[in-house]
């Protein structure tokens, strides 16, 4: 007796794409407030102008399951007919039970639900395992979420994270397509450098317990990131047989516009190629960035539906991932 196989979906899209983005917007002004910054250093160093922070209503798994209602509903797919649901985040305080299959349920689906934790590259994980489980013929649709509270997790007197993180979820519905939408993922991740990113328990002020407030050596992901990502972008690029001239779209992590512009200098990148910025009005926000910087490209015009694109995380671990996609409809 054998073992019967499922049949194998040659290639996978993403279907429908769904953000949500707190309303509470922040000013580099307000962040001085605390900080012992200004704006224009902010702005020279980052390229950041504003972010945005939840509010009381607005919990990491509201903020996701907004994002993903709004996902399934473009890409015309119940929550039962889901056969994942895949989190990306660092920063779901309880971790057990995990936010995925509260979300899943908050949905209405059943679904395997697990949360991926990969730092700023969770996303980029989330969709490759995504479009595996879907050409495996495991599930006919994943579900793959980018969530950060990063707002809650932060020391607003440190001069190297204050300004950079924020809230925010974007979410994506991965099916079969007739014709490759998701490309191999070029992922890794070099341990060695784990201590650069780290959350380690804090205590603020008298009024809060302990928890993780993220820390980062901001030099060292400078160094590192722009240069290693090239790298891997070139990978990505190679093993979906697309060249740098084709592409319509970059999107990178939103970790710092001068990270981006070095990054997009070192793939040697041509003018004709829209470069995604949604870290200026967005932050940082880690797992979500992703999702929500194409969000912005498509609903400002700067890329539409099908455009050929780009995409590099990377992250805490220091883990990575990049794909070539095409880029999916927004509602």
């Amino acid at each position: 007796m054998t073992i019967q196989q499922t049949t194998n979906v040659e290639s996978t899209a993403m279907l429908g794409l769904g953000v949500y983005r707190p309303e509470r917007i922040v000013t580099n002004d307000e962040v001085c407030e605390v900080l012992d910054s200004s704006d224009e250093w902010i702005q020279t160093r980052s390229g950041i102008r504003t972010r945005r922070f939840a509010g009381p209503d607005e919990d990491l798994i509201t903020m996701a399951t907004t994002a993903a209602a709004r996902a399934l509903d473009v890409a015309g797919v119940t929550a039962d007919q889901l056969g994942c649901v895949i989190v990306a985040t660092s920063t779901y305080p309880e971790h057990t039970p995990a936010s995925a299959p509260q979300i899943a349920d908050r949905l209405g689906s059943k679904a395997a639900a697990f949360d991926v934790s990969a730092g700023c590259a969770g996303f980029c994980h989330g969709l490759n395992l995504a479009s595996s489980l879907v050409r495996s013929g495991d599930s006919t649709h994943v579900l793959v979420i980018g969530v950060e509270q990063l707002s809650r997790f932060m020391d607003p007197t440190d001069r190297g994270t204050a300004f950079i993180f924020a809230d925010g979820a974007g979410a994506v519905v991965v099916g079969s397509a007739s014709e490759a939408g998701i490309g191999p993922t070029a992922w890794g991740s070099d341990g060695s450098q784990s201590q650069v990113v780290t959350q380690t328990p804090s205590c603020l002020d008298s009024h809060q317990s302990h928890h993780p407030v993220v820390q980062m050596e901001g030099t060292a992901v400078f160094r590192w990131a722009p240069f290693a990502m090239a790298d891997v972008a070139h990978q990505a690029l190679d093993r979906a047989g697309v060249s740098v001239d084709e592409l319509d779209a970059f999107i990178p992590h939103q970790a710092n516009l001068r990270i981006t512009q070095t990054l997009a200098r070192n793939i040697k990148l041509p003018e004709s190629v829209a470069i995604a910025t949604d870290v200026v009005d967005s932050g940082n926000t880690s797992a979500a960035s992703v999702p929500l910087a194409i969000e912005a490209m498509l609903r400002s015009g700067e890329a539409k539906a099908g455009d050929l694109a780009l995409l590099i995380a990377f992250g805490a671990g220091l883990s990575y991932a990049g794909q070539v996609v095409t880029l999916p409809p927004i509602g």
